[in-house]
């Protein structure tokens, strides 16, 4: 005995150093892995987009990738040490990943189609993704009471509805730069896929705090009354840092060269600031740090050297891209080695058609109101709305809410929700966004210009992003007045901007902005994210 415990003395302080050796080295192996997956799908990224083959976009080959070197590792005897240093945890996902691909969004944005089609936009994204969500909740549970499908409770099909209506059009608005669409479509597209996460999240929450405590009556304006709370407050929070960072670049006299490393890192720190402020007071950080990233390009870039300015523009456009390719692998990595449901099939195939009928209710009904407040040359065409339709994918937003729902759902309602969640992201990123050349070719949308030089179509004639106030106000039609005074207001916004803002921020005039106003700010880096 006493031996034994000599024994057992001289290598229980062994098997610590050991273990950690292990762990290190696997840890370093699990890095090495996610560098070779990184940088295959960047080269075969640049070979599919060199050769135009827009049957497999880049976003679908980083989740092919991810899903082949999971599924090789799922069925090896790695498996389980893979999936201590490789799961996809949504914290990691919001914190890390998220801000700068949503900050560069707004960074790189070219505001003339945004703001023009803003009311738009924020139809779709609000209105629309409300619709969506409660479309798709309520013919969930009706085909669960029906016996058509697995069976959820009413609340919790609401939650499915609003993560699952989180689009992310990334494949879609990639093979739009290349083939050359209208400013104005890409404008709706990629302006409701970026606001909608937020709603989408907003509606996940709510409705998860109205599973956890008892139902009423005042729930429905409660949802309604904290969206816009979040959403105004997200909004002010994000343009106050970054009218913050405006004053702070104007003033503090940075811009001389042995301060340059110090003005860059503080650009740099600003954008995660707003992020964490919003999410800290309980508010949205995917609005905020998207108003911050417009109102920072919009007057604190002008106010920085040119040196740096470079700097912050290759900075950000880097970390984006690398966070945005890592998120795909990052997905399909996880979809291949998490554990299924399978035995509901008919929820998935279901859900599908269900997200199809609902998409359709969203784009064609506010469709039809924002046709109603616009002058007959601005109407949004059906071929646009169909479009819109098709552009509808699911992505990492969708992944990551359905695998927190696993977390706040009991076990079998959650582990349905996150299988038919993989399965929608996969089948939409792959089939819909493969198949995207031939349905803007179907639609005849291709062409309206060409290069991906989106902003040169701005300029024209060939869409309905220049207004016509004077045919408006010529008709007797009551909401085209009210259309009138909203054009009223935003030119009163434009002037006041022009006479103002950029004096008083910036440290250059309206002219000079004008002329700096370059056309590559309005092509393909309106939205790296969407690459």
């Amino acid at each position: 005995m006493p031996d034994s415990v000599m024994e057992e003395l001289q290598i229980s302080p062994a098997n610590p150093a050991g273990s950690h050796g292990t762990e290190q080295q696997a840890a370093g192996v699990g890095i090495l892995l996610q560098i070779m997956m990184l940088v295959l799908s960047f080269v075969l990224g640049h070979v599919l987009r060199r050769h135009k083959f827009y049957y497999l976009p880049e976003a679908s080959a980083s989740l092919l990738i991810g899903l082949t070197v999971g599924g090789l590792a799922n069925i090896s005897n790695t498996e389980t040490s893979i999936r201590a240093w490789f799961n996809f945890h949504e914290e990691f996902f919001f914190l890390f990943l998220l801000p700068p691909i949503i900050f560069q969004s707004g960074f790189s944005l070219s505001p003339k189609p945004f703001f023009s089609n803003f009311g738009a936009i924020v139809t779709f994204a609000i209105l629309g993704t409300f619709i969506a969500s409660i479309v798709t909740g309520v013919l969930v549970y009706l085909g669960g009471v029906m016996f058509l499908m697995y069976g959820l409770p009413f609340v919790e099909c609401l939650m499915f509805g609003a993560l699952i209506s989180a689009t992310d059009p990334v494949t879609v608005l990639s093979i739009f730069q290349e083939l050359g669409t209208d400013m104005n479509l890409y404008a709706l597209v990629f302006g409701e896929s970026v606001l909608n996460d937020a709603m989408a999240i907003s509606l996940y929450r709510t409705m998860s705090s109205v599973k956890s405590h008892v139902s009423s009556r005042q729930n429905f304006f409660l949802v309604i009354l904290r969206f816009l709370e979040t959403f105004v407050g997200s909004m002010s929070s994000g343009v106050g840092v970054g009218f913050t960072s405006a004053l702070l670049f104007k003033y503090a006299g940075l811009d001389i060269d042995n301060l340059q490393n110090l003005e860059c890192c503080l650009f740099v720190l600003f954008p995660y600031f707003s992020y964490m402020l919003a999410e800290g007071l309980g508010l949205s950080g995917i609005v905020s740090i998207l108003f911050t990233g417009i109102v920072m390009k919009h007057y604190t870039f002008s106010n920085l050297s040119e040196n740096s300015q470079q700097f912050v523009a290759a900075f950000f456009h880097l970390i984006s891209s690398l966070a945005e390719t890592f998120v795909f692998i990052y997905m399909g990595f996880d979809i291949a080695m998490e554990q299924h449901s399978w035995s509901h099939v008919g929820f998935i195939f279901f859900s599908i058609l269900f997200i199809g009928v609902a998409r359709a209710a969203n784009v064609f009904s506010c469709a039809y109101l924002v046709n109603l407040f616009r002058p007959a040359n601005r109407q949004i065409p059906l071929r646009h709305q169909k479009a819109l339709w098709y552009s509808g994918l699911r992505g990492a937003m969708a992944f990551a809410l359905a695998l927190q729902s696993v977390h706040d759902l009991p076990e079998g309602h959650g582990q349905t929700i996150f299988t038919a969640t993989t399965a929608i992201v996969v089948l939409t990123v792959l089939l819909i966004g493969g198949s995207t050349g031939t349905m803007l070719e179907a639609l005849q949308v291709v062409g309206d210009c060409h290069d991906g030089h989106l902003s040169e179509s701005f300029e024209g004639n060939n869409g309905y992003i220049a207004p016509s106030y004077e045919e408006g106000a010529s008709s007797g039609n009551g909401l085209k007045m009210k259309l009138k005074e909203f054009h009223k207001s935003t030119a009163s916004f434009t002037a006041l901007d022009r006479n103002y803002l950029t004096p008083f921020f910036t440290t250059q005039n309206w002219d000079e902005e004008e002329d700096n106003d370059e056309p590559e700010d309005g092509r393909g880096e309106v939205s790296h994210r969407h690459r």
